[in-house]
C-alpha cells in the first residue's frame, strides 16, 4: 500500500514544477509591448480649441487638417504677390507639430517655377504656420508625442 501511495505521490510532486511562475522584468515587459505598438499611428491626433471634444479619429483628423488649411489659405489670401505668368500648382507642407504643441515646418515641396515667380512663398508659409492658433499635440497612450503630417496646399495666382 505504501508503494502505490507512493506511485500515485510522486507525479504529483514532480508535476508541481508546472506550476512555479516565472518572473518578467520590467525591461521585457517594456521591450513585448514597444514591439506590438504600432508607432506609425497616433491614439488621438492634434486638436485646436474647435477640434478638441471630437473623439472620433478620422473626424479629429479632418478638424485638425481643415483648420490647418483654411489658417494657411487665409493667410496666402492676404498677401499680394505679383506674377508674370498664372500659377496653378500644388505645393506639399510637411507639418511638424512638437510634443509640446509648437508648429513647426519639416520641409516643404514646390516647384523651381513656383519659387521663381513667388520668392516670398516659403517665407509666408512660416508666418502663416507661426500664426496658427493653440495647437494640442497628439497622444500616443495618453503621452504627448511629435507627428509630422502631409499637406498639398494649392497655390493659384493670375
Amino acid at each position: 500500500m505504501r508503494k502505490t501511495l507512493l506511485l500515485l505521490l510522486f507525479p504529483i510532486l514532480a508535476g508541481c514544477n508546472n506550476f512555479e511562475t516565472k518572473k518578467i522584468s520590467s525591461e521585457e515587459v517594456l521591450d513585448q509591448e514597444s514591439r506590438s505598438l504600432n508607432w506609425r499611428e497616433v491614439d488621438e491626433y492634434p486638436a485646436f480649441e474647435n477640434c478638441k471634444n471630437i473623439s472620433e479619429l478620422p473626424r479629429a483628423k479632418e478638424c485638425f487638417e481643415a483648420t490647418v488649411a483654411n489658417s494657411i489659405y487665409a493667410y496666402l489670401a492676404k498677401q499680394q504677390p505679383i506674377v508674370t505668368e498664372a500659377i496653378d500648382d500644388t505645393l506639399i507642407l510637411y507639418l511638424e507639430i512638437a510634443k509640446n504643441g509648437q508648429p513647426t515646418i519639416d520641409s516643404v515641396s514646390v516647384d523651381t517655377m513656383v519659387t521663381y515667380q513667388l520668392p516670398d512663398l516659403e517665407m509666408w508659409l512660416q508666418q502663416s504656420v507661426d500664426s496658427l492658433p493653440k495647437i494640442y499635440p497628439a497622444s500616443k497612450r495618453g503621452i504627448p508625442v511629435s507627428s509630422v503630417y502631409k499637406m498639398p496646399i494649392i497655390i493659384k495666382a493670375e
